[in-house]
């Protein structure tokens, strides 16, 4: 039986190397996250097996976090999958920006990359001169995919021979892990402070009462600040309009 060769062309291959090269820097950045994503992981109660099939189905850092807070907490599956779903549609609006410098080549390659988009690929391509080539976003999103599942497979595996009561501790990562999301968009946009504030203050409100899961609670907060926070932009720009 004859296996059909592919051959890469020398313009393919020097992109596919410039794509690798550009992602060095995102694989060393995620050393360090996905490494206590592993540890953490293995905290909550995860496998071996779990932990490393969620980073290479999810991908995407914040959404795991997210997961593991509520798995710990008993949340339902559903509300899990909505809660990641809010979090990650950015990729939506992501992804149809890169469509635009990305080549006119075959639709398949173009689902097969957009899978690894994420916030640092993204930042890295749309900044890059000129058009981007499959063979280019194949080299970035490779390594940084390679990169986040070997170190949360290398963190779970690291967790087994840390003590008890340091493995436990690990668990203060989950939050810094989000203040340090949080706070450089803070800095750069009133109106993310707003949501910071207003989604915290509904999730408060839905925890303390108990009105909602903690799954739903967060996935209503979410909406809720997103939408009013909207409005009010809304309404200020409509009232400088007019005047």
């Amino acid at each position: 039986m004859l296996v059909p060769e592919i051959v890469l062309s020398s313009k393919q291959q020097s992109q596919f190397k410039r794509g690798l090269q550009a992602g060095v820097a995102i694989a060393l950045g995620y050393f360090p996250v996905a490494l206590t994503f592993g540890l953490i992981a293995k905290t909550t109660g995860l496998t071996l097996g779990e932990t490393v099939l969620m980073s290479l189905i999810v991908y995407a850092g914040a959404s795991q976090y997210i997961s593991l807070s509520l798995i710990a907490a008993g949340t339902g599956a559903v509300s899990i999958i909505l809660t990641t779903f809010i979090v990650n549609i950015r990729h939506f609006l992501m992804s149809a920006s890169l469509n635009e410098k990305c080549e006119d080549e075959h639709v398949l390659y173009k689902l097969l990359y957009s899978f690894g988009i994420t916030d640092e690929t993204f930042s890295i391509a749309a900044t890059k001169e000129g058009t981007v080539t499959s063979s280019y976003m194949f080299g970035l999103n490779g390594i940084a995919y390679f990169s986040w599942v070997f170190f949360s497979c290398f963190g779970f595996l690291i967790g087994n021979s840390l003590p008890q009561i340091l493995q436990e501790s690990m668990s203060v990562a989950l939050y810094a892990m989000f203040i340090g999301l949080l706070v450089p968009s803070m800095k750069k946009s009133t109106k993310v402070i707003y949501l910071a504030v207003l989604a915290a203050s509904f999730n408060s409100i839905f925890t303390i009462t108990k009105w909602l899961e903690t799954g739903w609670g967060i996935v209503c907060s979410t909406l809720l600040s997103s939408i009013i926070v909207e409005l009010i932009e809304r309404l200020k720009g409509k009232g400088i309009h007019d005047e």
